[in-house]
């Protein structure tokens, strides 16, 4: 009995394959989650709180936190208690900027669509189920509206958001869209039916205008930018001040649809 015991200890001892890549995957887990999360508070952020954000132990969230320090992918804050995103990610951004044709078109189309219309825009794209700016250019007006490249926003929000789920199925956009995301920030709830039913409405006229849904101030316009077979892969958007006229509402939504066109045939 004893020699079996010895004999299970001792194997006990020879690395298990699969339990290796267990641990690596949950391993790879965790700091998915850890940037996501990072991403999501967009601030540097402690250890303890992080590792609660994630539901992490904090002895794993400090040695992941470690690790991806040492790689250059995180760096601690001034005050050495928290972290946040490394020089290397953004590098790693740039060449993926570089290297994917449409972000790179888009972007400058973007700054020039802000220089010529005074009214800031926006390029965003579907992202972990969120309408994302992945670039945005501030108009020239003396109050500005804000847009926050990397923001995340309900897609229920916005008018891209109708456009970037157009051919979707009822049932994955059920999947995608929660019940808070279509309760509005000043408390309006949104409901579902009309949500879908503004998608197919934007699908067909090719644009969409909403007003009042992020803030009391603004509206936001926006054209989609068509792949080869086209599906929509991003938007182009303005966002203007609520008060913009008709009129001028009109010619900036033909101004918007014929620079995304120009990016859809580019792409």
């Amino acid at each position: 009995m004893q020699d079996g015991n010895a004999l299970a200890a001792r194997l006990d001892l020879v690395p298990d394959e699969d339990k290796i890549s267990s641990s690596r995957e949950k391993g790879l887990t965790r700091v998915l989650q850890i940037l996501e999360f990072l991403h999501t508070t967009q601030r540097a952020i402690g250890i303890g709180d992080l590792a609660k954000g994630v539901n992490a132990p904090r002895s794993t969230t400090y040695t992941l936190v470690r690790s991806l320090v040492d790689a250059g992918l995180l760096e601690m804050a001034g005050d050495g208690n928290r972290v946040y995103f490394g020089k290397k990610l953004y590098l790693y951004g740039m060449d993926y900027v570089r290297g994917n044709d449409l972000l790179r078109r888009g972007r400058q189309e973007v700054d020039n669509l802000s220089r010529e219309t005074g009214e800031t825009s926006e390029l965003c794209m579907l992202q972990s189920g969120r309408y994302t700016i992945v670039h945005s250019s501030p108009g020239t007006r003396p109050f500005r509206i804000s847009s926050a490249t990397g923001l995340q926003i309900p897609l229920p929000w916005t008018a891209s958001g109708r456009l970037l789920l157009a051919g979707f199925e009822r049932a994955v956009i059920e999947d995608m869209v929660s019940k808070d995301d279509l309760v509005l920030p000043d408390g309006r709830k949104l409901k579902l039916d009309d949500f879908i039913a503004d998608i197919a409405v934007a699908e067909t006229a090719g644009y969409c205008v909403t007003s009042g849904l992020v803030d009391a101030y603004t509206k936001c316009l926006a054209a989609p930018v068509l792949s080869a077979s086209g599906k929509v892969e991003a938007t182009m958007c303005l966002v203007v001040p609520i008060d913009t006229s008709k009129e001028k509402t009109g010619e900036l939504i033909t101004l918007l649809r014929e620079r995304a066109r120009k990016l859809s045939i580019a792409g």
